[in-house]
């Protein structure tokens, strides 16, 4: 039996990719380093099994630094500076990769189980009292 995919990909389309339909979990960081890379108030994370990412194109990487000093490698598209994935040195451990949920083609049925790093999230912003908040990560 085949399982159900989704598809996603860059905003000129050199970047593609294939993941299951239904992501681990999604979730929303309000931190600032994701703020500057989403050039927005939050990035919106699916997380995926790693090896179940099929993708065709080559991203580019900037080696980040998380506020708990982890390394984060911020994957884009070299020719239109989409963010497409993100990665971690824990990710492979975990069995991992995350997605930039704004990527997918269809988001529609996609809800965030939590929002991280709420301590740095915009004072005009109200999240939803039902969802889980943390003030980090």
């Amino acid at each position: 039996m085949l399982e159900k995919t989704r598809e996603g990909g860059c905003l000129c389309g050199e970047v593609r990719y294939r993941v299951p339909a239904q992501p681990e979990e999604v979730v929303v960081c309000h931190c600032l380093n994701c703020q500057k890379q989403a050039g927005s108030a939050f990035s919106v994370v699916a997380f995926f099994k790693r090896d179940a990412l099929q993708l065709t194109g080559e991203l580019q990487t900037y080696e980040d630094r998380g506020t708990s000093g982890q390394r984060v490698y911020r994957k884009f598209c070299g020719n239109c500076g989409s963010p497409v994935v993100t990665d971690t040195d824990s990710g492979p451990e975990m069995g991992l990769i995350f997605i930039k949920a704004g990527t997918l083609d269809e988001v529609d049925d996609l809800k965030p189980s939590v929002h991280v790093w709420t301590s740095r999230k915009q004072c005009w912003l109200t999240l939803a009292e039902d969802q889980v908040q943390l003030e980090r990560e």
